[in-house]
């Protein structure tokens, strides 16, 4: 944790300014609390997806649209004349644009992708990612003299752990984040990783993966089930791969917390109901950390 922003609990509370990033898994509340303080007017949402889905993948989303109607006749000569607009509508609730062009690899007749343009489309997410972290800063800024707020908080996408190493203390985006905003990490029982397990298996979703773990995951896959790669259900591939990927990840939240910041328990961030119930929390965080 960075003592030159908040030294003790007393000084968190206290500051005319706060800047705090949630750190977590997808599912444990940190886009629900940001909604919270974001609607009281008094604290500035940074969504880092949103930033994703708009700023470093918008262009990337909507040529993937306009691939797809290319293929149907109608839409193709439509699009062609200039007669019809293609465009992503993505929100900070839905952000499904951005999940439905990184896809799933697999069968295309199951709307699975070729495992390399799977691969090349992450390694698009990877960039926009970290890019849309290391743009956290400028927006605290921006959120100040054209906003007029002076809070501000940072609601980081569930793979932050895919592009950061917390075991360096120069991680550049740890180290950037952490030098400008309190990184509080948001800790999930076993339980809950359970819940996120059975979830995702009844509706699987796109992901992101580090390449090489995605590689070794994906061999795993094919020579346990002796499929070739486009006969692969997405959907099972993905609710397969999803435990893995969450043993992975919960290891390097657990560190980027300890490290680089405060923790707190999601239920206790689900309810959070206030912005003095928010800034209580954190304080405690602070304090337990021995701030």
């Amino acid at each position: 944790m960075n003592p030159r922003l908040y030294p003790n609990a007393d000084a968190y509370l206290r500051a005319p300014r706060k800047a705090v990033a949630l750190i977590g898994m997808s599912g444990v509340g940190k886009t629900s609390v940001a909604a919270q303080l974001r609607t009281s007017g008094l604290w500035f949402h940074y969504s880092v997806d949103y930033r994703i889905g708009t700023r470093y993948m918008g262009e990337h989303i909507v040529d993937g649209f306009k691939r797809e109607a290319m293929r149907v006749p109608l839409l193709r000569d439509m699009l062609l004349s200039d007669s019809i607009y293609i465009a992503s509508n993505i929100t900070f609730e839905n952000l499904t644009p951005l999940s439905v062009y990184l896809g799933k690899p697999g069968d295309p007749a199951k709307g699975g992708l070729a495992f390399e343009e799977y691969v090349r489309r992450q390694r698009q997410h990877r960039e926009a990612e970290i890019a849309a972290l290391l743009d956290a800063p400028d927006f605290i800024g921006k959120a100040r003299d054209i906003y007029g707020y002076d809070h501000f908080l940072a609601d980081t996408g569930g793979s932050i752990c895919e592009v950061v190493d917390p075991s360096d203390p120069t991680d550049p985006v740890l180290t950037t984040l952490a030098d400008h905003m309190l990184l509080v990490g948001v800790r999930e029982t076993d339980a809950m990783a359970d819940e996120l397990v059975r979830r995702f298996v009844r509706a699987p979703k796109p992901m992101y993966y580090e390449e090489g773990f995605l590689r070794a995951i994906w061999a795993e896959y094919l020579a346990e089930t002796g499929l070739a790669e486009d006969a692969v259900d997405p959907d099972a591939f993905t609710a397969w791969g999803f435990a893995r990927l969450l043993r992975r990840r919960r290891p390097i939240y657990a560190a980027i917390a300890e490290g680089w910041g405060v923790s707190v328990e999601a239920a206790d961030l689900a309810a959070v109901d206030s912005i003095e119930a928010f800034d209580a929390l954190v304080a405690r965080a602070l304090e337990a950390a021995g701030r």
